[in-house]
């Protein structure tokens, strides 16, 4: 008998006896159904949370650095206090650092502030409100979507003008022509030159496309005299960060005037700080679902091997009969490793039928996806842990001697 012939006659056996004991067979599943659900959930929110955090980070930017008084990730009160008594940077320090950067293709120093935005009888609360340069938009890795950027001539001679987020300018403008419009921001009116790219929503949930992009000269006029100046720098070539960040902290530490022994005191900050802090966490959530699918499937693969050994001594005389007439011990035992890995394959698809609506329910409080790879990922366990718990009732089997098996009533 030829392998496939082989494989068919055990597919067809085991499902015939699975179709014998159908509520035998879907209890003994539940405990597959547990894992599977667990395993497929806990990867479908994974997965969707994965997705929506690089989305969220991506506008700040692989090549963008970014130097500020405070590192973005504090762990400690102690640190936090620390960072805070430092001096803050200033904008003739972004200049020197222009000066002496080369390999940084954009350096823009920003500072801002919260201030709600009018046009008309329309309001727009909470608006983030940025001081900035010409080459915010290039460091900031952000698009135009109607009109233009901050022109040098209107940062330098602190021109009254200003580019609006996607959110603000349908906040105030529901729909119409944003460009030419006069808007004001605290007391003072600005006119509206271009409208940003919608971006998304960052990781607290506040929206990035709330915000308003004046001159530098007017921010630190009328909003806040002597800003803690947050500088970007956007390195020219990506492979160039690692080099483009060690010439940066050098020219800091120069422009601060610090010492040999002195340590910073100033954070250099960039995307891949929130890469692996979301990769640290959700590392966490991984090893919680995956001890709890595993205990699951441990406790469901118990369940299949008592179920297996009850089903080989049930019928240890129709194999007694079988290995009489020429059954190989192979045939034997694919055939209850094939009826073990279906009642598992069982149990999967019961999982992943109940996980499809549950996955629906989840992307209304978080982002959910049940994909391709999470499917085949929770067949495969299901299949594995079928074929692990019948393995040794299906060895059991193919061992029995046919005399005594014959003898068995």
């Amino acid at each position: 008998m030829n392998p496939l012939t082989e494989l068919h006659e055990g597919l067809r056996i085991s499902w015939g006896a699975i179709r014998a004991n159908k509520l035998r067979s879907v209890l003994t599943t539940l405990g597959i159904v547990i894992g599977i659900l667990t395993v497929t959930l806990m990867g479908t929110a994974i997965e969707g949370l994965n997705r929506s955090f690089l989305k969220s980070v991506s506008f700040i930017g692989a090549d963008v650095l970014y130097v500020s008084r405070i590192d973005w990730m504090i762990y400690s009160n102690e640190e936090w206090m620390r960072m805070i008594k430092r001096r803050i940077l200033t904008l003739e320090q972004a200049k020197e650092l222009e000066r002496q950067l080369t390999l940084a293709s954009a350096v823009a120093p920003t500072a801002d502030v919260t201030q709600p935005v009018h046009y008309k009888n329309r309001r727009s609360d909470a608006v983030d409100i940025v001081g900035g340069t010409e080459q915010h938009l290039q460091a900031g890795s952000m698009s135009i979507a109607q009109g233009r950027f901050l022109s040098p001539s209107e940062v330098k001679g602190g021109r009254p003008v200003c580019v609006i987020g996607s959110e603000v300018a349908t906040n105030l403008f529901q729909g119409l022509d944003a460009l030419g419009n006069r808007v004001t921001i605290g007391t003072r009116a600005f006119e509206v030159v271009g409208v940003l790219e919608k971006q998304g929503s960052f990781l607290d949930g506040g929206s990035v496309d709330n915000q308003a992009i004046i001159p530098l000269p007017q921010f630190v006029t009328f909003f806040w005299s002597y800003p803690d100046y947050l500088i970007q720098i956007k390195v020219r070539h990506l492979e160039q960060l690692e080099d483009a960040r060690e010439e940066l902290r050098g020219a800091m530490r120069r422009i601060r005037r610090l010492g040999p022994n002195d340590p910073d005191d100033f954070a250099i900050n960039q995307q891949d700080q929130f890469v692996q802090m979301f990769h640290q966490v959700a590392g966490t959530i991984a090893a919680v679902g995956l001890f709890i699918t595993g205990l699951s499937l441990f406790v469901g693969g118990i369940g299949i091997m008592n179920i297996m050994f009850v089903s080989v001594a049930e019928r240890t005389r129709e194999i007694g009969v079988r290995k009489a007439i020429g059954a190989k011990r192979r045939t034997i035992l694919l055939q209850f490793l094939i009826e073990a890995a279906s009642i598992c394959l069982l149990g999967g698809l019961i999982g992943l039928g109940i996980a499809w609506p549950l996955t629906l329910l989840m992307q209304k409080f978080m982002p959910a996806t049940l994909s391709p790879l999470v499917v085949s990922i929770a067949l495969v366990v299901a299949l594995v842990t079928g074929v692990l718990s019948g393995f040794f009732p299906a060895w059991r089997a193919a061992r029995m001697n046919p005399v005594d098996a014959l003898r068995n009533e």
